[in-house]
């Protein structure tokens, strides 16, 4: 029978990691890793499911916050490290996993990266936002004008210091964005096994310090410079524009690459806007509502008429019921609904990627007067969430 515990100390967590990194077919972590490893787990979040006395399964969670539409913080659970060993899969180790998490989340809501698109949505995890990768030809990409504020670079040290405190205050302007957990500078800051070569610059402008990039450049056998940007973040357009003008005018570089939000407007930077070229569009934020009156009423809503939304939650039933939506909030009601979504198909649609009517046009929901619902939970921009976990 499957028992899940929760994990208390290193050698536990040390051996919950070692399972994860087997299920997705990499090696244990060396003596080399595990020191920037330890600090991304948090007491009281860490699960594992157990046969015996043998691990057989594992997740954990991140306690941070998250951007909604409308512009409000919530408290926020990043779900990390799901796996389950190879000879128990299919057993009900992950149903059981995902059941006990979610059913002791303090936080509201709840998003995961999915290593297979097929796994989630059974646990009420909707597919709520998407990312471009894409790629820059820097030879040549022209951007006309000048810099309008200053651009510095830091050394390891003073960016070990200043980037934390940096991407909370200008990070967090999408919805889908994220706060980072101390676990989480502790990894990416690690310049043994994750920072070496990176760069880091940042932005000023009248106010101050309000941007930043972190890139690494490699070479090829071809002695071409390949660009990876790694963390970019800014609070205005002129700190946006201005990055990318330093970014696109370095010497010795051929190609960048960059993720960025569907709809970010990067190609209207350049003269030739076929320097941009999107090699893929991919799923990014999986999202699950764990306390849905809440966070109906914590995001803000489009104009239309009002729209009763009856949600189904098979493993929070508390969940279940019928909700008036409208551009003046949310709330339960006893009413006859316009629209019946699964908790899943809910979370997709929750940060306004997702419409209500190509659910529909899927045969995925039922009901009428999509329009309006669409209209309802539309948001002024693309979810992203440039925090990887």
């Amino acid at each position: 029978m499957t028992e899940i515990r929760v994990l208390t100390d290193e050698a536990q967590y040390r051996a919950h990691n070692t399972l994860f990194r087997r299920a997705m077919h990499w090696g244990p972590p060396t003596d080399e890793q595990w020191p920037a490893t330890l600090p991304s787990y948090e007491s009281g979040r860490v699960l594992a499911a157990f046969e015996g006395d043998e691990m057989v399964g594992t997740t954990q969670s991140y306690a941070c916050a998250m951007v909604v539409p409308g512009g409000a913080v919530v408290p926020h659970a990043a779900v990390s490290r799901v796996g389950v060993r190879a000879d128990y899969t299919r057993r009900g180790v992950l149903s059981a996993l995902m059941r006990e998490q979610l059913s002791t989340l303090p936080e509201p809501v709840a998003t995961l990266r999915a290593s297979e698109g097929r796994i989630y949505g059974r646990f009420g995890y909707g597919l709520a936002g998407r990312v471009r990768f894409l790629r820059i030809d820097a030879r040549k990409a022209v951007i006309p004008g000048s810099p309008t504020g200053r651009v510095r670079m830091l050394d390891p040290d003073t960016s070990d210091k200043l980037l934390p405190e940096l991407h909370a205050e200008v990070g967090m302007g999408r919805p889908g964005q994220i706060s980072r957990w101390p676990g989480w500078w502790a990894r990416a800051l690690d310049r043994k096994t994750e920072a070496e070569n990176r760069v880091t610059v940042v932005h000023s402008g009248p106010d101050g310090d309000d941007g930043y990039v972190c890139y690494k450049v490699s070479e090829d056998k071809d002695f071409k410079h390949h660009m990876e940007i790694q963390d970019f973040a800014c609070a205005n357009a002129d700190a946006w524009r201005d990055l990318w003008i330093y970014l696109t005018r370095l010497d010795l570089v051929d190609t960048i690459e960059a993720d960025a939000a569907l709809d970010d407007p990067l190609h209207w930077l350049f003269e030739d806007p076929r320097v941009v070229y999107t090699k893929d569009v991919y799923d990014q934020i999986w999202l699950r509502l764990v306390d849905v009156p809440r966070m109906l009423a914590a995001r803000t809503y489009g104009s239309a008429d009002p729209v009763v939304v009856e949600v189904r939650d098979k493993l929070l039933p508390a969940n279940d019921g019928c909700y008036r939506v409208s551009p003046d909030g949310a709330e339960r009601v006893e009413a006859q609904p316009d629209i019946t979504i699964p908790i899943d198909l809910l979370g997709a649609v929750y940060l306004g990627d997702t419409r209500f009517s190509d659910l529909a046009a899927a045969k995925r929901i039922e009901g009428s007067r999509f329009a309006e619902a669409d209209a309802l939970f539309a948001g002024p921009v693309a979810p992203l969430c440039s925090t990887f976990f």
